[in-house]
């Protein structure tokens, strides 16, 4: 059988199992898991050695989180991150996620109204890894991200997206004009309905369902490769 499509309700309801006594796991630990997965994403198709300087582009919500733990996996990895954050999370967990960052002595590009330190940090990178907008985005695009997602397009550079490209609508795609268009999706724990359309290098992260939730639900997961955290879906 192959692997299950989610719409918007259905994955927001397996995220809260993971979180309950159902799948009894702090969010601390999602985040880290699909980080990492995040993270070894991009270097399973992005060498260090030709592409070393990454944009870590985070949104403010728990998407922005999957980001911030992504960017300190990638400097363990030895990749030089750039974080870029067009409007910081308020949340514990997102402040703690930065400081560990920062602890690792990774750059921030600080939130200013001034497109060209966007644009000049994108002309030092190599590859930009997407963590804006979650499977929870809604439409329309507004500031300061109607800004920061034309300027990600228009560099050319090769970008990886966390679990949907942003502006995509979770359903039904990209429906929004100045929606990313990603060389590379990690889906977690299922891919979105929204994706079923997406032409570009498809992994599955998120090594974290219960067999118990899976056979809930019906997902027929493909088996992950070792240790890997991570799997190709191909179809």
């Amino acid at each position: 059988m192959s692997i299950k499509y989610l719409t918007a309700k259905l994955a927001q309801q397996i995220d809260e199992e993971l979180m309950n006594q159902a799948g009894a796991f702090s969010i601390d630990q999602l985040m880290e898991l699909a980080g990492l997965a995040c993270a070894q994403a991009l270097a399973r198709v992005y060498d260090k050695k030709m592409y070393p300087n990454v944009l870590v582009c985070c949104g403010p919500g728990n998407q922005g989180g999957d980001g911030l733990v992504a960017a300190r996996h990638l400097g363990m990895f030895g990749y030089t991150p750039t974080i870029f954050m067009p409007k910081p999370g308020s949340k514990e967990i997102y402040q703690r996620l930065k400081s560990q960052c920062d602890n690792m002595k990774i750059k921030t590009i600080p939130p200013s109204e001034d497109a060209s330190l966007l644009r000049d940090a994108l002309s030092s990178s190599n590859v930009i890894l997407d963590a804006i907008f979650g499977f929870s985005f809604k439409g329309p695009i507004r500031a300061p991200f109607d800004t920061t997602l034309p300027l990600l397009t228009d560099s050319h550079l090769p970008i990886v997206s966390v679990d949907i490209p942003s502006g995509w609508d979770v359903e039904e795609g990209k429906i929004e004009r100045i929606g990313l268009q990603s060389d590379v999706l990690v889906s977690l724990t299922a891919p979105k309905l929204g994706v079923r359309s997406f032409n570009g290098r498809h992994f599955l992260g998120g090594r974290f369902i219960p067999k118990t939730l899976e056979e809930k639900y019906q997902l027929n997961l493909p088996e992950y490769p070792g240790s890997d955290q991570i799997v190709e879906l191909k179809e």
